[in-house]
């Protein structure tokens, strides 16, 4: 298979001294992951310039090789390197999986970021997207200190080491993202001090950025540029039939991002015309029901458009690798398509859909109980910011103003 979709380089890949002989199982590993010849290629190219990174650190082996390792050879920024950074993270899971790489070593900032992961689990009950933001905090700031083990330098930990971490992230944050990362830090650091690793009341010197509530009104767009944009979707694609039916979900559910990667077959009730939606941020499903226009769009994307793999998830890759959607899949598609629309769509994830579903309700009539369980809200409160949306019921209860003559 090496041979035939690189008859030019082949014989060079595998005099290779490190990855050579290992070529014909990555490139295989590469198809049966759904890559498309071209992407194969462009992978198999840059083999030799991995190979004498590899040898340039000492590596004459792929035994010697670790993941981190081939990991570490891509650029800080993968934009700089695509190709690179696209295939060792490639290689590094193709030999990971066939165990060919020299098992990862443990660290010390490894292994305390394992046990907090754990805390945050079994004491906490974080959700796990919580768990991944709260570690990438962690991670983060551990890497900022230089900890590499030495329990004097958590000790040592002052108020101005937490003020130099926030001058660091806090440029390319929001205001509202580094008061989450704030948030994240606070958490570390009561963990630390309930370990004995660090001195009192550290979380208490973390300052964040002061948001006032209901600042922002949420991000919603007109129902007619909704429709317009579910319209603008090319249907006559496998990509475009999926995308599609995820959109149509949302604007007729208001489902999050999360929520429709998680739908799986099972939870679509064909003969009751209804499906259950995993409610992951609040707990527990829901039970909604199924509309002639979202099974329609449902069904042309399973019978036309859907990967035949042997996965449980409704809505599937329709690119390689093959696999199950990522949340951020969603936000590239939502950005895809709102480019190709033409639309003056400015916000840049489907979040805005279920806000737009929300204030459209909302003008129709809906009360205020029904669109907050559709959404999935715990409190009342949170279903009220849509109200500051609703203009022309806002201007029904503007008090009249005295029309009285102005001097000059």
């Amino acid at each position: 298979m090496l041979k035939e979709l690189y008859p030019r380089g082949h014989k060079r890949i595998l005099a290779l001294p490190v990855l050579g002989p290992f070529a014909g199982a990555f490139t295989q590993w590469l198809l049966d992951q759904g890559h498309r010849p071209l992407t194969i290629r462009l992978r198999l190219a840059e083999l030799p310039r991995v190979d004498h990174f590899l040898q340039a650190r000492g590596a004459n082996h792929l035994e010697d090789v670790s993941a981190a390792d081939l990991v570490a050879l891509a650029p800080q920024d993968s934009q700089d390197d695509i190709y690179l950074a696209a295939t060792v993270r490639s290689l590094a899971r193709c030999f990971t999986e066939s165990g060919h790489l020299v098992p990862a070593t443990i660290t010390p900032a490894g292994a305390l970021l394992s046990e907090y992961r754990g805390h945050l689990d079994r004491v906490r009950g974080c959700a796990r997207s919580t768990c991944i933001h709260h570690l990438s905090t962690a991670t983060e700031f551990l890497s900022y200190l230089k900890f590499e083990g030495e329990a004097s330098r958590l000790l040592e930990l002052a108020p101005s080491d937490i003020e130099g971490f926030l001058k660091v992230v806090g440029p390319r944050l929001s205001r509202g993202s580094l008061q989450h990362t704030s948030s994240h830090l606070r958490s570390f650091l009561r963990y630390l001090f309930s370990r004995g690793l660090t001195v009192p009341d550290l979380d208490r010197r973390v300052d964040s950025p002061r948001l006032y509530r209901g600042e922002r009104l949420p991000r919603s767009l007109p129902w007619g540029t909704v429709m317009a944009f579910l319209a603008a979707i090319d249907r006559s694609t496998p990509m475009g039939k999926r995308d599609f039916a995820m959109f149509l979900l949302v604007a007729t559910y208001g489902l999050r991002s999360c929520e429709i990667v998680s739908l799986r077959l099972e939870d679509i009730q064909w003969r009751a015309s209804c499906f259950r939606v995993p409610r992951s941020k609040v707990g527990g499903t829901l039970t909604l029901p199924m509309t002639e226009e979202v099974s329609g769009a449902l069904v042309e994307y399973l019978r036309n458009g859907r990967p035949e793999l042997p996965l449980r998830q409704v809505f599937l890759r329709a690119r390689g690798p093959k696999g199950i959607l990522k949340p951020t899949a969603v936000t590239e598609a939502f950005q895809g398509w709102a480019r190709r629309s033409g639309l003056p769509i400015t916000f840049q994830g489907p979040h805005c859909l279920r806000h737009s579903l929300a204030v459209h309700l909302l003008r129709q009539g809906t009360p205020l109980k029904t669109i907050g369980d559709l959404l999935g809200h715990r409190s009342a409160e949170s279903t009220c910011v849509y109200l500051r949306l609703n203009v022309e019921d806002l201007r029904d209860v503007a008090l009249q103003l005295p029309h009285e003559e102005v001097q000059p």
